[in-house]
């Protein structure tokens, strides 16, 4: 099958490890002292890895490659002696937060949504409200982990929402067309910590760069528990 997967450049390669540290299908390995993608069905072409990437090695194309095989990916993990409540992607691991003394605070009351629609999918790539527009570019489980989403991403900006764990899609052709086409004056990602996110950075990253434009781009990160981390 035609998926998009890593590849890895072995001249711009400097052997840090980092990709491999940061791939948590254990797709990435250090031979004769460089990074090498070791099997295509490890690889969910999400790439958590490119961000970890100091010199810019790692980029996605578009080849044959076998479909990404969870249970080998798994099996493997127990091979090698990596505990089996921590095999799967972080996303999906259950957590409980104590909202005791977050329950005291005033509550938000004012949605700050300008457009609709708001997932990446859906929106049209010339609706007017792109116009001169400060874009936030969102994970969707942000809304819900940061309590004050709204007040301190929301306000002022055109919201675009997206999973691509879920959606099963690169939405970088889709921004691409958005940043090109509209006068877009500045761009927000906020994702969550945990791997898939990369996916959403990636693209709005490299949608600006295939745009040509000269854009600030800002990447927040947030905790599963809610915290700002960077």
């Amino acid at each position: 099958m035609i998926r998009k997967i890593i590849q890895i450049d072995d001249v711009k390669c400097n052997g840090c490890g980092a990709c491999a540290a940061a791939c948590h299908e254990s797709a990435i390995g250090m031979v004769n002292g460089k990074a090498k993608l070791l099997r295509d069905d490890y690889c969910d072409g999400l790439g958590d890895c490119l961000p970890a990437c100091p010199t810019g090695a790692i980029s996605f194309v578009y080849r044959e490659a076998a479909a990404y095989d969870d249970q080998a990916v798994q099996k493997n993990k127990e091979k090698m002696g990596i505990n089996p409540a921590s095999a799967h992607c972080p996303s999906s691991n259950p957590h409980v937060f104590s909202r005791q003394k977050e329950a005291e605070l005033p509550r938000p009351v004012q949605s700050h949504l300008n457009q609709w629609p708001c997932q990446i999918k859906l929106v049209p790539v010339n609706a007017p409200f792109f116009k001169n527009a400060r874009l936030l570019i969102a994970a969707d489980c942000s809304a819900y982990a940061y309590a004050n989403m709204h007040n301190d991403f929301m306000r002022g900006k055109i919201t675009l929402i997206g999973c691509p764990k879920l959606d099963s899609v690169d939405y970088c052709e889709k921004l691409t067309a958005i940043l090109s086409e509209n006068d877009i004056q500045s761009i927000t990602v906020v994702r969550m910590e945990v791997p898939c996110c990369g996916g959403l950075e990636m693209a709005a990253k490299r949608a600006l760069q295939n745009s040509g434009k000269r854009i600030l781009l800002q990447v927040v990160t947030i905790s599963m528990d809610g915290r700002i981390l960077d």
